[in-house]
């Protein structure tokens, strides 16, 4: 199991890019949560089985057609699993 919250940043707001995630980490298997952040930013906790995650920040780097990733920051995540993958409120 792994667990990371990863920080998506460059055009990453208003391109469906949440939808997106939730779609592709469904596909995966994965649970977590995706947000947008005040700052301009995507905030993405992602949680399953260590290949299903590494596959999972591949896609963050290239995002959905509208996007332009600049970086995926990411970090290990020692908090709650969730159950399931949601989207959730801005931070």
């Amino acid at each position: 199991m792994k667990a990371v919250t990863a920080i998506v940043s460059g055009r990453v707001q208003g391109v469906w890019f949440r939808a997106w995630t939730k779609e592709q980490a469904g596909e995966l298997g994965l649970s977590g949560w995706v947000r947008n952040r005040r700052d301009g930013t995507v905030e993405a906790l992602l949680c399953g089985d260590t290949a299903s995650v590494d596959r999972m920040l591949v896609l963050l780097k290239e995002g959905p057609p509208l996007a332009k990733v600049v970086a995926v920051d990411c970090q290990v995540w020692a908090g709650d699993i969730p159950d399931d993958f949601a989207q959730i409120a801005t931070l």
